[in-house]
């Protein structure tokens, strides 16, 4: 993928499944939301299995162990080992094992995901700052994890142990709603402490580095529903994305995004990679527009305007070439609600 600014979605002739050889997929908002299978995922990810695609699913989440999500998954239709599960967990373990000595102490603050990376690299972990850690990592804990495990992690950063963390998203989706995630209770710890961690998840590059090592890739496509982690870690790692709009992102938020958040390939859902994309034309100075099935996109001075019918997702890649191509680097600012609302998005 060209670091020069995207303009607008890529089309692709063959199906996704079969132009890349390892989908690198996110889970919640992707493949399950609320511990329940989104819909179209399970017959859409073993069609493509069965194609040649590797899966892989790669998740910010440092609680639970590669064991349970590879568990999760099976139970939900989708026949998945522990080795095809990469976690932020496994890449700040990593991160950590390569600046200190094997067997050193590390402060855990988190769950039994940030246990079991620790020792798979030879680490051993450790629960107070009194216990000498060489280390301290910070991960997702789950609702039940007490107040006072910030209290050692302070403690501990205060005598000027170096600070890992797996990833700063601040929130994390759940059945009830959105909930704080490990990036919220990072920020406690650096408010009290002044300290900023080494953070290894998504976007950054140690985590598209783990997922590399791990499944051995060569065409990977990263496919997510964030645009601040799952497509900008594509955008960093220079790889292409698929966004799907089973998740988080909305058209308003797609369309307004900055160059590091714009996918390759936009779709509804997991049935994308099955299929072709389509190709937005036009845009060419003095052709009226960009074109995509039976949609043509312009902007104007303060609006961005939809002519046309057809599929709505045809509307919304016509959509995102206009938005992105007069936003330039720095995003577009135009109204896209009228258009959007012709979309029924």
């Amino acid at each position: 993928m060209s670091r020069s600014v995207r303009t607008r979605p890529e089309g692709s002739g063959r199906g996704l499944s079969e132009a890349y050889d390892t989908a690198l997929l996110d889970l919640d908002g992707v493949v399950y939301a609320g511990g329940n299978a989104i819909a179209h995922a399970v017959d859409s990810l073993a069609t493509a299995r069965s194609g040649g695609m590797r899966l892989a699913y790669v998740t910010n989440n440092a609680l639970r162990t590669p064991d349970a999500v590879a568990e999760h998954l099976t139970e939900l239709g989708i026949p998945t080992g522990a080795d095809d599960v990469i976690t932020s967990a496994q890449a700040v373990a990593r991160l950590i094992a390569e600046q200190v000595p094997s067997g050193a102490r590390v402060l855990v603050i988190g769950g039994e995901g940030l246990r079991v990376a620790l020792r798979e690299r030879g680490l051993e972990p450790v629960e107070s700052a009194e216990d000498d850690p060489a280390a301290v990592v910070q991960g997702f804990g789950g609702p039940e994890l007490p107040w006072g495990r910030f209290a050692e992690a302070c403690y501990a950063i205060a005598r000027g142990v170096p600070w890992y963390a797996s990833n700063t998203d601040l929130t994390i989706p759940g059945a009830r709603g959105i909930a704080p995630g490990n990036g919220a209770a990072v920020e406690v710890v650096r408010i009290a402490t002044g300290a900023d961690p080494r953070v290894a998840g998504k976007p950054l590059p140690p985590m598209h580095r783990e997922t590399i090592l791990r499944t051995g890739a060569q065409r990977p496509l990263v496919v997510g529903d964030r645009l601040d982690t799952d497509i900008e870690g594509a955008f960093n790692g220079e790889v292409d994305s698929l966004l799907v709009l089973t998740g988080v992102t909305d058209g308003a938020q797609l369309l307004a995004a900055p160059p590091q958040h714009r996918p390759t390939y936009v779709d509804a859902d997991l049935r994308g990679l099955l299929t072709g994309q389509p190709e937005v034309t036009g845009g060419a100075e003095g052709n009226g527009g960009f074109r995509c099935g039976g949609w043509t996109a312009t902007a104007g001075e303060e609006r961005l305007e939809l002519e046309g019918e057809g599929a709505a997702l045809d509307g919304l890649r016509a959509l995102c070439a206009a938005a992105w191509t007069v936003g330039g680097e720095a995003g577009c600012g135009l109204d896209s609600g009228k258009a959007l609302a012709r979309l029924g998005l």
